[in-house]
């Protein structure tokens, strides 16, 4: 199997939630993190976990309240997702990781990535915000987000969503996931630390990205010692959903190098 399916992983009890995970791919080789975006689940991610499971041990988390995982008492922020995924690396005793995030999975690969809490090889973002002044620039948008919306929006990750997770309440979910994205407080982006990144790092934006701009990514790029940036064409937010082929052929180059 060399895709995510909701049917074949476990879940670790942290701090007050069960996070849910699956593995993948290749047991013997480095470990590939997965990192899905915001209000989504591990299964959005399958296009890219299917080329990688041959060479890689592939992990996808549910983040906490998404998908299978529950979402627990406690506040849902970035560092707190930095937290649970952090635990559930100890738990499974992995100290060196490979990570491929998206928009806020992207965005908690940032903070793992400075924490040094574990090692991070290499740290490939897509469409992921960094500082709390892409927040002010995104929160117009942002802010007109509710529980309705979104599950227009997401409709086919609501819909699994309602199948699948063992305590579902997609209104709060929703809630609690606007909250976190307007969150400009120290449990929010990463800001300042991503200068502590010493994880080769390519990041990615797609050229019409509505939530990450050209510019915040430029500047990211100063910051983190040995990065690098491509900005796809003809592609917005979701960019490997938009350009599959050409981000299969970068992930691959970027990894195998």
């Amino acid at each position: 199997m060399n895709t995510f399916t909701h049917n074949s992983g476990h879940t670790v009890d942290i701090d007050g939630a069960k996070i849910y995970f699956e593995e993948i791919g290749n047991q013997e080789q480095p470990v590939l993190l997965l990192l899905h975006g915001g209000l989504e689940d591990i299964e959005n991610l399958n296009s890219i976990a299917a080329y990688c499971a041959e060479d890689f041990r592939v992990i996808g988390v549910d983040s906490r309240g998404h998908g299978k995982s529950t979402l627990g008492g406690h506040q849902l922020t970035y560092e707190r997702l930095q937290f649970d995924i952090e635990a559930l690396l100890q738990h499974l005793d992995i100290a060196t990781v490979n990570i491929v995030g998206f928009s806020d999975g992207g965005i908690v690969a940032y903070r793992i990535a400075a924490s040094h809490n574990v090692t991070v090889t290499k740290l490939i973002t897509m469409g992921a915000s960094w500082s709390e002044h892409d927040v002010v620039k995104a929160e117009g948008m942002l802010k007109t987000i509710t529980p309705e919306s979104a599950k227009e929006i997401f409709a086919e990750n609501f819909a699994r969503y309602q199948q699948i997770n063992p305590d579902p309440d997609f209104d709060t979910l929703v809630q609690s996931a606007v909250a976190m994205w307007l969150d400009t407080t120290r449990t929010g982006h990463p800001n300042d630390s991503v200068k502590d990144i010493s994880a080769k790092t390519l990041l990615m934006r797609g050229d019409h990205d509505f939530l990450v701009s050209l510019e915040s990514l430029t500047e990211l790029q100063t910051n983190i010692a040995e990065s690098s940036f491509m900005n796809v064409p003809f592609a917005e937010h979701a960019v490997y959903e938009e350009q599959p082929q050409v981000i299969e052929m970068i992930l691959k180059q970027f990894l195998h190098a």
